[in-house]
C-alpha cells in the first residue's frame, strides 16, 4: 500500500488553527492570511495539519518523485511564524533578507518572531519571487 504524503490538503477546519493564536500574534496571523490570499488568488486550505497553503502547484524531480505543495503557505506558531519560501531563498535572494528585518532562515522557511519589525513590502517581494519560481519550476 503506498504511503500518504505528509504534505497534503485535510479538512480539519481553519478555525482550529488559526484560533490558536491570540491577542496580536492572532492579528498578525490575519494580516499573512490577506497578503497569501492576495498573491496567489485562493483561500487557504490546511495542509500536514497545521500549515495554512494557499493555491496549489505540482512538482516533479528528475528521480520521477512528483506531488503536490502549496503555491505559498505559513504556519502560526506559538514563538514565531513559519513562511515557505522556495528552497534555497537564504542564498539566491541575500538582498531581501538583508532589508527584511529580524527573523531566521533555513532552506525553504522563513522564521518570523513578530511582524511588527519587518518590513512588509520585503516580505511581499519574497513571496512573490517564490510564487514565480513555483509557477515556471511547477
Amino acid at each position: 500500500m503506498a504511503k500518504t504524503p505528509a504534505m497534503t490538503p485535510t479538512s480539519t477546519p481553519l478555525a482550529e488553527v488559526l484560533d490558536r493564536a491570540t491577542g496580536a500574534r492572532r492579528a498578525e496571523v490575519d494580516e499573512l492570511v490577506t497578503l497569501h490570499r492576495d498573491l496567489s488568488g485562493a483561500e487557504p486550505v490546511l495542509w500536514a495539519g497545521r500549515i495554512l497553503g494557499f493555491g496549489e502547484v505540482e512538482y516533479r524531480y528528475d528521480s520521477g518523485r512528483s506531488g503536490t505543495v502549496p503555491l505559498l503557505a505559513f504556519a502560526p506558531g506559538p514563538k514565531h511564524h513559519t513562511v515557505y519560501l522556495a528552497s534555497g531563498f537564504a542564498e539566491r535572494w541575500p538582498d531581501l533578507l538583508g532589508q527584511l528585518g529580524p527573523h531566521r532562515a533555513s532552506t525553504a522557511c522563513l522564521y518570523l518572531s513578530r511582524l511588527e519589525a519587518v518590513d512588509r513590502s520585503v516580505l511581499r517581494e519574497l513571496l512573490v519571487r517564490t510564487r514565480g519560481d513555483a509557477l515556471s519550476n511547477g
